[in-house]
């Protein structure tokens, strides 16, 4: 055994040199483990909407030549990050070997059932098969092995939920704890998208604002907006597309009589919504772009252009504490945990 490696990972980037694992074109992905990492058997790869909307878009629903794009990325990566997006996901498995500098350090036992809380995009990833690849619920099932660094963040699985339902709740898990950490008792809260981020958002928004506030949710999909309504975790549901930014608007201003949001997140797998988020939004109000859909530069002149002045947050999809935060949301929300429950556990 090797080590101890950089504490970030940099000991496994191939090129170009100096830059940390996410933003490296290759990383080394063999699962000799250096003395400070994890080694992880993997059980299944939860790609983010984004990744798989964007191979999708390349491949169709053919699941032979979806498979293929996925081996190849990972065969000359290193890793899964999807070219396009630059998006990954994340993992369940179970831990096979632990770096001898890292036993008594972390919390964990060969055996232990894991999420690592770390994009696929910058975590060591050697795939032998792919079992079988969900378009519903976006989850590959494969043999394959992962390795956390020293940095890397991850949560045991609990026993009640399971595999499938976690994997499904953590690839997510950072949008409901911004909602959770921003949203204050009154407000009115704007949920763009009812993929299962959204859902989240909304159920915490929800409880969040009571007694006196509202929450929105802004989704294309006549089916989820009426799964939103009969979870009964929002006071408004507009069907809109959010690519079309001042009808998404005047839609909205109707139904709202004109009360702008305090906060909204985004949570779309698809480009040029930035637009519609930023136009519902009060100034001094705040933005939480969750979306790796989304394009800065559209947002940041998009504003200025709509003379909006807005605190825009980057998607960060680690907050302290946010497995906790999306594991509760879905133990005290009976019907989306069964809405959830039946999606993702097949």
């Amino acid at each position: 055994m090797k080590g101890p490696g950089e504490y970030f990972g940099t000991h496994r980037v191939i090129s170009p040199e100096g830059l940390l694992p996410q933003a490296a074109d290759k990383i080394d992905n063999t699962p000799d483990i250096w003395s400070n990492e994890i080694l992880i058997d993997v059980i299944a790869l939860q790609p983010t909407s984004t990744a798989v909307h964007s191979i999708k878009d390349k491949c169709g629903d053919d699941i032979e030549l979806i498979k293929k794009e996925f081996l190849e990325i990972v065969e000359n990566r290193g890793k899964f990050q999807d070219p396009v997006t630059k998006s990954g996901g994340m993992l369940i498995g179970k831990v096979k070997q632990i770096g001898t500098d890292l036993i008594g350090k972390v919390d964990l036992e060969v055996g232990d059932k894991i999420a690592t809380l770390v994009s696929l995009s910058l975590t060591p990833l050697k795939i032998y098969e792919i079992i079988s690849i969900d378009l519903d619920t976006e989850q590959v099932v494969c043999k394959a092995d992962a390795v956390l660094f020293e940095s890397g963040i991850f949560t045991k699985i609990p026993d009640d939920l399971g595999e499938e339902l976690s994997l499904a709740v953590m690839d997510i898990a950072g949008a409901p704890a911004q909602v959770a950490m921003n949203v204050n008792a009154g407000e009115t809260v704007v949920v763009m998208g009812a993929g299962k981020a959204g859902l989240l958002c909304l159920a915490e928004a929800k409880k969040r604002v009571a007694p006196h506030g509202k929450v929105v949710c802004m989704e294309y999909s006549e089916a989820q907006c009426q799964l939103v309504r009969d979870l009964g975790i929002a006071d408004v549901v507009l069907q809109v597309n959010g690519q079309k930014p001042l009808e998404t608007y005047n839609k909205y201003m109707q139904a709202m009589g004109g009360q702008l949001a305090d906060f909204t997140v985004s949570t779309v797998n698809v480009n040029n919504t930035e637009l519609s988020t930023i136009l519902v939004t009060k100034d001094s109000g705040k933005i939480y772009f969750f979306s790796m859909s989304t394009d800065f530069v559209k947002a940041s002149l998009g504003a200025e252009g709509a003379k909006k002045y807005v605190t825009m947050v980057l998607g960060a999809g680690y907050y302290p504490g946010h497995a906790e935060i999306a594991f509760h949301i879905v133990r005290e929300n009976e019907k989306l945990r069964e809405y959830l429950t039946k999606r993702y556990c097949k």
